[in-house]
């Protein structure tokens, strides 16, 4: 009796021990005491911006393997029924451990996902920046899908997000937002959504109610926080002060604290209207600055393709990375997986596990042939 049961809950056991080793669970433990140590320092709050970042990290740190941790448990506690069951011949928990043996399944694949974020950048908070393409105001409206559905996912996977900057189309959509997203993996799970975007459908805007083609762009950054040594010099920025605007709701300063970054070596720019305070959404500013001159250095390192300066890729025909079709038929198709989906409305509400699952098996495929 329950000999098949056995026999999963012992392959389950040596898949978890193989996903343990891959999320590096004993190191991240390691980590843990030390932050631990480090709060119990005399003088650790004496600097309380950099003691509420060790706070963050270790709060980050332990949601790491709090997964693997409590299905370790869950495993044993499955294992003692079973055991329990066969000393017994006991048919009546027969149900009970059917179930809890389907869950085991389910929350062991997850954690497989979770294992696929090799990357050490793949941990960090996201830095998202959204602009449409050519197209004027049909573009821009795009765009503004793009801001909902990302917002969308972020919430449906409980991150925090913080809108950094918000520039609203001259009639309708976004002209560009940048988001701050943090969370366990953001970065790992928003980089599949890096590139360009197509969509097809008929035009609001046209009288003529024709069909329409338009594009706007992602752009995803890990924040390395204070983790960078790149170095800016004052002469090499320009800044600019504006008036915070936001979407509707936003609760968003209206004096002329907003500020603008350019970096005039490299053209990058960047803005933040966070704070209310103009000296904290510079500071803000220069490190997502910093941030994306890191990444380009890192990928330039790397020697991968794509790189975040503004127009280095045409956001136009050819170069998307995912089509979301709206007539003649409703499909949704990313261009480097091959997966299709046809409710587009889920995805556009911000149902994007799918498409970011199989990208991380894509990208992991792809690294590994290199």
């Amino acid at each position: 009796m329950y000999e098949d049961e056995a026999e999963l809950l012992a392959g389950y056991a040596e898949r978890l021990r193989e996903l343990r080793k891959c999320l590096n669970v004993d190191g991240t433990r390691a980590r843990i005491s030390q932050f631990e140590s480090e709060m119990t320092l005399p003088g650790f709050w004496d600097d309380p911006e950099k003691a509420q970042k060790t706070v963050q990290q270790l709060k980050s740190h332990k949601s790491m393997i709090a997964a693997p941790d409590a299905l370790q448990h869950e495993l044993e506690d499955v294992q003692v029924l079973v055991e329990l069951g066969q000393a017994e011949a006991d048919p009546s928990v027969g149900e009970e451990i059917a179930q809890l043996v389907q869950e085991l399944s389910r929350k062991l694949d997850d954690l497989e996902l979770t294992s696929l974020f090799m990357d050490p950048r793949d941990s960090k908070p996201a830095l998202v920046n959204i602009h449409p393409g050519a197209g004027g105001t049909e573009s821009c409206d795009w765009a503004s899908m793009l801001y909902r559905m990302i917002v969308r996912y972020c919430e449906r996977r409980e991150f925090d997000v913080e809108l950094a900057d918000y520039i609203p189309g001259d009639e309708a959509g976004v002209k560009s937002a940048t988001l701050r997203v943090e969370g366990p993996f953001a970065y790992g799970r928003l980089k599949s959504e890096e590139g360009v975007h197509r969509l097809v459908r008929i035009s609001p805007y046209d009288a003529n109610s024709r069909r329409h083609t338009s594009f706007a762009a992602i752009e995803v950054v890990p924040d390395f926080e204070e983790e960078t040594d790149i170095e800016i010099k004052e002469d090499e920025l320009k800044m600019d002060v504006f008036r915070s605007s936001g979407p509707g709701g936003q609760k968003v300063n209206k004096t002329s604290s907003a500020v603008r970054l350019t970096h005039l070596p490299t053209g990058i720019v960047v803005a933040c209207q966070i704070e209310r305070s103009q000296h904290r959404n510079r500071e803000t500013a220069l490190q997502m600055l910093k941030a994306k001159l890191y990444d380009i250095e890192l990928k330039k390192k790397e020697e991968e393709a794509m790189a975040h300066r503004e127009g280095q890729q045409d956001v136009a025909w050819g170069s998307q990375i995912r089509s979301y079709v709206l007539h003649p038929y409703q499909m949704v198709k990313d261009h480097r997986t091959d997966v299709q989906i046809g409710n587009i409305d889920a995805v556009l509400d911000g149902d994007l596990d799918e498409l970011v699952e199989a990208f991380l098996r894509w990208n992991l495929k792809r690294h590994k042939s290199n």
